[in-house]
């Protein structure tokens, strides 16, 4: 393997930001770039009252700190862990286990995220707060008010929502690349998408969840189902989760895949996802084959499956399987088009084949200052492709193309409603797609009552 065989493996997916747009000349540039981006999220005592709140506390934390490479701190009190967090007992230990620091006071300069009340602290002025209620999550400017809107549920896929959109505006406004980012307020409706995420209509309290699922991809989107999966309320009964993928966890996975850890390099995603979730108390079991049209589920096995994977031709097969519904999401891959989401469920009016049966190949240009200086480092064109050629990544994109998958899937739970398609860009989410299917006819996918 050369040396950029090896960078390519290891690139940072979100500092390739700086790479793809021209403003870094070389790959070190482009690092010395992203160590200079920091956040500070701020934590009330509201969010050890609120699962949701927590579960919007914890996925900042854990997406910003793949992100932000200056450092994320924490600023607030501590108190009870509400939700639960394999190998950690504590909010304290789970914080500084996700490698941010632990602050008693905040700095007014920092770019700020606020979860829960923040007691009138001085901050930021374009500070921005987390808005959770029912299955709505957003973030508004702290110049605005709470929208009052009563709900006694605690969604925690609406919290996974809203800690990750929080990062996202932050990270656009210290890129410079949107002007309106952490100036408006932005979220979504997971129960009527198509809906202002403010109104009044903010879905029904969770009474049951699933009792299984197979995962298919175990990366990005793979690990943010896992990571949404955790937070929900599962306790005494827990679901069996089939997790399928063939890879090995690299370098890169760190900044884009947020159940991963430098331990876990080189260990199989499968196994060390089984091994996440089994602690979280789920029961597992592993598949490490390639995912294609040759092979089909048994009655007995999860008869819902989230696919995870960016390849087409794995794609194409999600309908051949013999799942009794699919609910699949996708990630934009370039400098333009990494803040998009989408989202598809199967059966649908369309197949899957026909969707993905012409897939578009990604650009490859290394006519960039930083390409052409690994080019005239080390000779290897072809290295320099190859690394070019790596997909551009957020972690908090895959955690909101999550919090939509997991909002589907319980969706079948609660109704006979589904989208049959939603696409959306963090960059405007007012012109997102959703397209309600026709009804599917009656399934039982099995559930449990939630934990109490």
């Amino acid at each position: 393997m050369t040396h950029l065989d090896d960078l390519a493996d290891s690139l940072h997916r979100t500092v390739k930001l700086a790479l793809d747009s021209g403003e870094a000349a070389s790959v070190e540039e482009a690092q010395r770039i992203f160590r200079g981006y920091r956040i500070q999220i701020v934590v009330g005592a509201a969010t050890h009252r609120d699962p949701a709140l927590q579960a919007a506390a914890l996925t900042a934390v854990n997406c910003a700190a793949r992100t932000f490479l200056g450092g994320v701190s924490v600023v607030g009190p501590t108190g009870p862990l509400l939700v639960r967090i394999p190998g950690h007992e504590d909010w304290h230990s789970c914080v500084a286990g996700m490698r941010a620091a632990i602050r008693e006071s905040l700095d007014p300069t920092e770019p700020t995220l606020v979860v829960g009340d923040d007691q009138g602290k001085e901050m930021d002025p374009n500070a921005i707060r987390v808005c959770v209620h029912g299955w709505c999550g957003g973030v508004l400017p702290v110049s605005e008010h709470l929208p009052r809107i009563d709900s006694a549920s605690s969604f925690t896929p609406a919290g996974v929502l809203a800690g990750a959109l929080g990062v996202s505006e932050i990270f656009q406004r210290v890129r410079s690349s949107n002007s309106m980012a952490c100036r408006r307020g932005i979220g979504l409706n997971l129960w009527r998408i198509e809906q202002d995420w403010r109104s009044k209509e903010n879905g029904p309290p969770l009474k049951r969840i699933p009792d299984s699922v197979w995962i298919v991809g175990l990366g990005n989107l793979g690990q943010s189902y896992l990571w949404t999966l955790g937070l929900l309320p599962y306790q005494n009964e827990t679901a069996t989760l089939v997790l399928q993928d063939f890879d090995s966890i690299s370098e890169s996975n760190l900044s884009t895949s947020v159940l991963s850890s430098r331990d876990l390099v080189g260990f199989a995603k499968t196994r060390a996802m089984a091994a996440w979730a089994e602690s979280r108390g789920f029961r597992t079991k592993i598949v490490e084959r390639l995912f294609s049209d040759n092979f089909r589920v048994d009655s007995d096995d999860p008869a819902v499956a989230l696919i995870g994977v960016d390849n087409a031709l794995a794609r194409m097969s999600v309908e051949s399987i013999g799942f009794s519904r699919v609910i699949e999401a996708g990630l934009g891959r370039g400098e333009s088009d990494y803040l998009g989401v989408s989202m598809h469920t199967f059966p649908a009016q369309k197949t899957a084949r026909e969707i993905w049966s012409r897939p578009v190949l990604p650009s490859t240009d290394i006519d960039k200052p930083a390409y052409r200086d690994l080019v005239r480092q080390t000779g290897d064109r072809c290295g320099a492709i190859s690394v070019a050629g790596r997909t551009v990544g957020a972690p908090f994109v895959g955690t909101v193309a999550a919090a939509l998958a997991i909002a589907e899937l319980l969706r079948l739970v609660e109704c006979d409603r589904h989208y049959e398609f939603v696409s959306c860009h963090l960059r405007d989410l007012s012109g997102r797609v959703a397209y309600q299917g026709e009804p599917w006819p009656p399934i039982n996918i099995g559930s449990i009552a939630v934990a109490t």
